[in-house]
């Protein structure tokens, strides 16, 4: 780890981290941060969006300790907004996007940068490993090793003992290390996107046909949500923002991305359809049950926290339902992603005719003087 130093040379990497009340994580988030191994000098952003509890206080005194910590605001208080405060005032030549409730491993920015370096990608990232910290965390822990849980997405990983030296993603993205003029030349992120803004921001570089590279090196450890209301919130914000991703990029719907939706559709018909369409709903949900049943039965094989496993099915259920619930709601507030459906059924001429015109990105906080020391 570089030693802390009161010298003011430009360092050669910035580490973002935004923030909102993390007064019980934030100083183990730090101090995980700092210890990455790189060689160059680092810098690391904290950007608080405004917090209630002690977490402002706790950041000024760790940058009292170490120089390289700077503290920033975000008045628009949202997470991509925090981003773009981040990088506005980075002076690294790379730049790398940390989450407070993720840990990352000490060569995390060394294998990100030494990775750019080699060329043919300019967007690096790591799979997640997704760890519980309580009943229903370890759950949705267990259920992000199935089939039913990661979907068709490659970025999740159960472990760093993979044998795959690198892979390509699409726009399924978890952060990741860029260099800076990347980033500012695709306009940052999208402050319209509070989730799924790394997938947005994924569809602009993916119509450039830039290559986005996954190292499972990389991995870092993800704590997911512990109760079920804030986990079905979660996943229906992450389905209304996955439709409005796919609304304006729409090469980034994958046909795995239709199952959720349709199996909300399926539950509502086997409930309210005429009756033939409803015995035919009906014994598509038993087959859904099944399924779920059988997850269930490999957790309970496989897992040693029985107690999280038993939950399996349920937090499954929570997911596939949140996530269709609000890709569907999204559709019906913004009008269904045409080009991206077309595109995900294989109509590749009808996509192209359907196609949405270029949206510029709405990035307010990348204006200097946004963010300023707190």
């Amino acid at each position: 780890m570089e030693a802390a130093t009161g010298r003011e040379d430009k360092p050669e990497c910035s580490v973002l981290m935004p923030v909102l009340n993390e007064a019980r994580h934030i100083e183990a988030s730090v101090s995980a941060m700092r210890q990455q191994s790189f060689e160059g000098e680092m810098e690391f952003l904290v950007i608080d969006g405004g917090s209630s509890d002690r977490t402002p206080e706790i950041l000024r005194e760790l940058a009292g300790r170490d120089p390289r910590i700077k503290v920033l605001s975000n008045p628009r208080r949202t997470t991509p907004s925090g981003l773009n405060v981040g990088l506005a005032h980075a002076r690294g030549r790379w730049v790398v996007r940390m989450d407070a409730h993720t840990t990352y491993p000490a060569d995390y920015v060394a294998l990100g940068v030494e990775r750019l370096h080699r060329g043919d990608t300019r967007w690096v990232s790591g799979p997640p490993i997704a760890t519980g910290n309580g009943p229903v965390s370890r759950a949705v822990a267990l259920a992000l090793r199935t089939r039913l849980g990661r979907g068709g997405s490659r970025k999740w990983a159960n472990d760093r003992s993979t044998t795959a030296r690198e892979y390509e993603l699409d726009s399924g993205v978890f952060a990741g290390v860029w260099a800076r003029e990347t980033l500012i030349a695709y306009g940052g992120w999208d402050e319209r996107w509070a989730r799924n803004q790394d997938s947005e921001m994924a569809g602009r570089f993916l119509e450039h046909d830039e290559k986005l590279i996954c190292l499972p090196a990389m991995a870092s450890e993800y704590t997911p949500r512990n109760s079920i209301p804030s986990l079905w919130r979660q996943y229906l914000d992450y389905g209304d923002y996955r439709e409005r991703t796919a609304a304006r990029h729409p090469q980034t719907m994958r046909r795995s991305h239709l199952l959720a939706p349709s199996l909300v559709i399926t539950a509502a018909a086997s409930v309210a359809a005429p009756r033939p369409l409803r015995w035919l709903a009906r014994g598509g949900i038993g087959v859904y049950g099944l399924a779920l049943a059988a997850a269930g039965a490999g957790a309970l094989r496989d897992a040693d926290d029985q107690q999280a496993a038993a939950l399996v099915p349920v937090v499954l259920a929570v997911m596939h339902f949140g996530h269709g619930t609000g890709m569907l709601r999204g559709a019906v507030r913004r009008g269904p992603p045409l080009a991206a459906l077309a595109r995900a059924l294989g109509r590749d001429r009808l996509a192209a005719s359907l196609a949405p015109p270029p949206t510029p990105v709405y990035a307010p906080s990348l204006t200097p003087g946004d963010g300023d020391r707190v």
